[in-house]
């Protein structure tokens, strides 16, 4: 098969297993349309059991779209600090898609159902880092989430395979979300920080060395993003200060804009 026969029966596959899709659904001649059908099947279709089949073509087509992308290492983001007797030797901030970093782990801010975004092609962290990942990112949670019996809790984190992203694996964790126009009170305040304690915590006990957060909270969850990197780099302190054994060598905080970068380089300085 060529790669547009490839995503043509991984779309059909898809509509089949749906069952609230008309069978005729039109399927775009070109290339780019077909492959924006595919992810947003992807991201609308509840947990079920697809073909081997499916798994192989899926994972070369997302194994190929990885290795397309200028991805970044972790010994290849520079730290805050040179020095190595200092905290911030640990600490560095890289802005732009965390889908890009070959890491240790990826956070992901995930809802309380944990089995990534439903919304097609919405921009959410959640739905970058599953429709990257593949299908199974969104199996193995269900999996979890049907073992542990209920909605994951706020301010803890789960971790999982990363499949077809550059990273090893993925750490789940579901933060506050803070009604529009309100300012977080101090128990969200302090569900924040779990997040990010229980992040770090989860890659130490699992031996990782590096780790990169997204900015948990500060999307459609509307954590002010002041607000939230002054906790993000508090606990992330905190937790290399008190924790001198760490295997943990680089912790690095992803921003996605020049103001969020801003935000973050402005507070680790003070």
């Amino acid at each position: 098969m060529n790669r547009n026969e490839e995503v043509d029966f991984l779309i059909k596959e898809l509509i089949s297993a749906n069952g609230r899709i008309a069978d005729d659904i039109e399927i775009p001649d070109d290339y780019t349309k077909k492959r924006k059908l595919l992810r947003s099947l992807m991201n609308i279709q509840s947990p079920t059991d697809l073909s081997d089949e499916y798994y192989e073509i899926q994972d070369k087509i997302l194994c190929n779209e990885t290795r397309e992308k200028n991805l970044v290492s972790a010994q290849e983001i520079e730290a805050i600090s040179a020095d190595i007797n200092e905290i911030e030797s640990k600490i560095a901030v890289w802005q732009g898609d965390i889908t890009y970093l070959k890491v240790d782990a990826i956070v992901n801010a995930a809802n309380s159902q944990m089995l990534g975004c439903f919304i097609p092609l919405h921009n959410c962290i959640d739905n970058q880092i599953h429709s990257a990942a593949g299908f199974q990112l969104r199996m193995e949670c269900d999996h979890i989430m049907k073992k542990q019996g209920h909605e994951e809790k706020i301010g803890t984190a789960k971790i999982t395979n990363a499949y077809n992203l550059p990273s090893k694996y993925v750490i789940h964790t579901v933060g506050p979300a803070i009604p529009n126009g309100f300012k977080p009170n101090d128990k969200e305040k302090a569900e924040l920080a779990s997040c990010y304690k229980s992040c770090i915590e989860l890659a130490d006990k699992r031996k990782l060395k590096s780790i990169a957060f997204c900015s948990i909270s500060t999307g459609v969850f509307n954590f002010p993003k002041e607000d939230a990197s002054k906790i993000a780099i508090k606990t992330v302190k905190d937790y290399l200060r008190n924790n001198k054994d760490t295997n943990l060598e680089k912790i690095i905080f992803n921003t996605f804009s020049k103001d969020s970068t801003e935000i973050y380089m402005r507070n680790l300085k003070e």
